[in-house]
């Protein structure tokens, strides 16, 4: 296989909307007549994918879903969850996990992030349903993630919201990336794919969880406020200059009398 057309494949999965990874799949099988060692060869890419989405995925034996992020990777294909206190393989194109295992934390911060990780998850069962979330240690800072899907191909449209937070211990201050993706595909396709980076924030008090939390509760609240302003000019403003609302005479056309106008008669052959 050609090294432009193994990067085109890349950039086929890496592009996927989120919830249609397994349809993007087929697409390739069906164009590459089923040649596997394709999509072998973008193995890296379904990996970025995966950990850029944010993909959830259920451990044998477990009930609830864990993330698949790169804060929480581990050597040799495999991730691990601080809840569960599990490691466990992930095979990236079949979006799996197998050979769960016990896995110990080793972080000085064990008692914030399960504090962190309690109050992450009311958040988000109050907030977002269908929704996973995680706290990942790394050597300068605690990860908060939350992923929030809504899958319904039934009606055409496929999303996620995703949230990364960096909070700091040393100085109390948390920064982040928040990204709204949605796919529309009902007689088109338009998809929705919007960045919003959160600025170092001062967290108050002692810097406990609660109060971590508080912040991150505001900005998501200011966000979504944000999007929901942009998505009103784009209804009154940008959506609407597509189109003529009405005729050049200024005048809606009555569809019933559509015989008697001058043009219908010529085009129907009624004017000799």
């Amino acid at each position: 296989m050609s090294s432009n057309n193994s990067a085109a494949i890349s950039k086929f999965v890496e592009g996927a909307p989120p919830g249609e990874l397994g349809d993007v799949v087929k697409d390739i099988k069906a164009l590459t007549s089923e040649d596997h060692s394709v999509l072998e060869a973008a193995r890296p890419a379904f990996k970025n994918y995966n950990e850029e989405q944010l993909t959830a995925v259920k451990l044998s034996g477990g009930g609830k879903s864990v993330l698949i992020s790169e804060y929480n990777a581990l050597e040799e294909g495999r991730y691990y969850d601080t809840e569960s206190k599990s490691s466990f393989a992930f095979d990236h194109i079949l979006q799996k996990a197998s050979d769960v295992q016990s896995h110990t934390l080793d972080s000085r911060h064990t008692d914030l992030i399960a504090s962190l990780s309690k109050t992450l998850d009311t958040h988000a069962t109050e907030h977002y349903p269908s929704s996973v979330s995680a706290v990942f240690p790394t050597p300068d800072s605690l990860i908060l993630l939350l992923s929030a899907s809504k899958y319904s191909p039934s009606n055409f449209y496929n999303g996620r919201l995703r949230t990364t937070y960096h909070y700091s211990t040393a100085s109390q201050t948390l920064t982040g990336v928040l990204t709204c993706d949605v796919h529309y595909y009902e007689d088109g396709n338009v998809r929705l794919l919007t960045k919003k980076a959160v600025p170092e924030t001062k967290v108050g008090g002692s810097g406990e969880a609660s109060e971590v939390m508080r912040v991150i509760a505001r900005v998501e609240k200011a966000w979504q406020e944000e999007l929901n302003r942009g998505f009103g000019r784009l209804a009154e403003g940008d959506f609407k200059a597509l189109r003529r609302q009405l005729p050049v005479t200024r005048q809606k056309v009555e569809w019933e009398k559509i015989g008697g106008y001058r043009a219908a008669k010529d085009v129907g052959g009624g004017r000799r």
